[in-house]
């Protein structure tokens, strides 16, 4: 069942005293962010690979959804083992993206449309092929001999610890040249950068200035929790026995030693005083691992840190229901009088599989979309939309000769593949999508054309045009932007809080499951939003309310 666009109120018929004036805020606080990945965007060179001329051509249509600004995924010089967060040049634009007059062009484009830029920050690691990489590994005595994670073998020849990467095997690589061992959280191709080396920490600093300077609004931080180990090189403790299915040796163990190093506050708080010689600069911290909470807190409490974080809680969530968001929001919201930074909230992004394919049955799709979309946007904090969500664009399966992802292939069948979640935009149902004249560096589905941007444009009760209005909605009214989130809970399949902006609130209802609610008393309130025919007294399969009150 589609939504009626009539059972929705229209930002301009919101009630006054919902609508009401709130004080000045950062402009961040409360955004919808759109995220870019630069290679699947568009293309304008017909070479398969989408590049910043590309996003530039499409900059006008993500204006038109009402997002506040937009997050590109790496684009600097790169021999691409990890698509772009192997960094082999901080500074440079990779020739597979443009230039650098390209990215200005971006930038100032973007700023025309109203739309603020963020650019990805990698700090954990670089490329081995980046020049601090190519001195360091040279001999023990050079200038960055000490830029990286390197330590002497074991007397038996092993490596120094027993911590594993991400992708697989020993988190430790031998250089024949130094007869040391470096560390890499990640491939072998990334090595670890010593963040306990000031000279680094001052490197790093220097290319956040470069690029503030070129005029980008903020930063999105790569695995942030990564980018500082104990220095003492301790054993990780194994990870306890849960009846998971682990396929990497990176999920036995609990990353006590490897990550969340205490010292990494420090470094953020210099990261901050960087951002703050610049105006209305906005720092977002990808937080992944064993403790996130506690990390977010530390990274982002009081004004002298960053301004927000975000984690893997829906990313990698087994399902959508009332009880794991109630969950999560346990986990994350603050407790009365405590201080802490302002959460972001994504559902889908580069390396998470598609959540209408994790999350719900093919028939119900549609319906599911629109309340996953709903549900979202209601949610406290900044909102993180990935380029073709507000498509419902299906995870594409990418048979093993095609496979892109280095994890995916190495740990192949068991590791579902990001290949997947990257495909190209379907901007038209035609060939190669309109994305590119060439051959697209990964396959397109027919599923996904069917989707495209164009075939939506054309039907009013599409998914795009939902987004467009939820995102108006929730930019019209201060309760859904900046209000806190209250009294949340979960009954059975039914899942409500509260937004509540001092005087006004906005009640939210949703009906995360594929049967349908009736409600023991009629929810109150004047419709907001009604999603798949809800009324006060009947939420539908996937169905929703938000309800203005007083």
């Amino acid at each position: 069942m589609t939504l009626d666009h009539t059972d929705a109120a229209s930002p301009e018929t919101v009630p006054a005293a919902t609508a009401q004036e709130t004080p000045p805020r950062p402009w961040w606080q409360g955004a919808a962010i759109y995220q870019i990945y630069p290679r699947s965007f568009q293309d304008s060179d017909g070479d398969g690979v989408g590049d910043l001329a590309g996003i530039t051509r499409r900059l006008d249509y993500v204006a038109a959804l009402g997002v506040d600004a937009i997050w590109i995924s790496p684009f600097f010089t790169s021999p691409m083992r990890d698509f772009g967060y192997d960094v082999a040049d901080y500074r440079g634009i990779d020739p597979v993206f443009g230039t650098m007059d390209d990215f200005d062009a971006l930038v100032a484009r973007a700023h025309e449309l109203g739309l603020k830029v963020l650019i990805d920050q990698v700090y954990a690691h670089t490329s081995d092929q980046h020049a601090w990489f190519a001195e360091s590994r040279q001999n023990r005595d050079n200038a960055k001999a000490d830029w990286y994670v390197w330590h002497d073998p074991n007397a038996d020849g092993t490596p120094p610890n027993n911590w594993q990467s991400v992708f697989g095997g020993p988190a430790w690589t031998w250089d024949a040249r130094r007869r040391q061992y470096y560390m890499h959280t990640f491939l072998k191709e990334q090595p670890q950068l010593n963040m306990h080396n000031l000279d680094v920490q001052d490197a790093i600093m220097d290319v956040a200035r470069f690029w503030l300077e070129r005029g980008v609004d903020g930063f999105r931080l790569d695995a942030l929790n990564h980018a500082m180990h104990d220095p003492e090189l301790r054993d990780n403790p194994p990870a306890l026995e849960d009846g998971r299915v682990r396929s990497r040796p990176f999920d036995y163990q609990i990353k006590k030693y490897s990550q969340s190093h205490p010292g990494m506050v420090a470094v953020v708080e210099k990261l901050r005083g960087v951002c703050d010689e610049f105006s209305a600069i906005h720092t977002v911290a990808e937080i992944g691992g064993d403790h996130p909470q506690a990390d977010r807190r530390a990274y982002t409490s009081g004004n002298h840190r960053l301004n927000s974080a975000y984690g893997f809680d829906f990313l990698y969530a087994p399902a959508l229901t009332a009880g794991i968001v109630v969950d999560v929001l346990d986990r994350w919201e603050l407790a009365p009088g405590e201080v802490g930074g302002w959460p972001s909230w994504a559902f889908e992004n580069h390396d998470a599989p598609r959540a209408v394919s994790r999350w719900c049955a093919p028939e119900n799709r549609t319906a599911f979309a629109r309340v996953k979309m709903a549900l979202l946007t209601a949610l406290r904090g900044n909102v993180i939309v990935y380029q073709g969500e507000e498509l419902g664009l299906v995870q594409d399966e990418i048979p093993y000769e095609q496979l892109q992802d280095p994890e995916a292939i190495a740990n192949w069948p068991l590791t579902l593949s990001r290949d997947g979640v990257r495909t190209p935009i379907p901007w038209e149902d035609a060939a190669q999508g309109a994305f590119t004249t060439g051959s697209p560096w990964l396959p397109m589905s027919c599923e996904n054309l069917s989707r495209a941007v164009a075939v939506q444009e054309a039907d009013p009760a599409s998914l795009l045009h939902f987004t467009r209005h939820l995102l108006a909605l929730r930019k019209a009214i201060p309760a859904l932007r900046h209000g806190s989130l209250v009294d949340w809970s979960a009954d059975d399949d039914l899942l409500m809080f509260e937004r509540d902006a001092g005087t006004a609130r906005v009640r939210c209802l949703f009906n995360l499951s594929a049967s349908p609610i009736d409600l023991p008393e009629p929810a109150t309130g004047m419709i907001v939003l009604s999603v798949n025919g809800a009324d006060h007294d009947h939420l539908p399969a996937y169905g929703a309310l938000w309800l203005g009150t007083n």
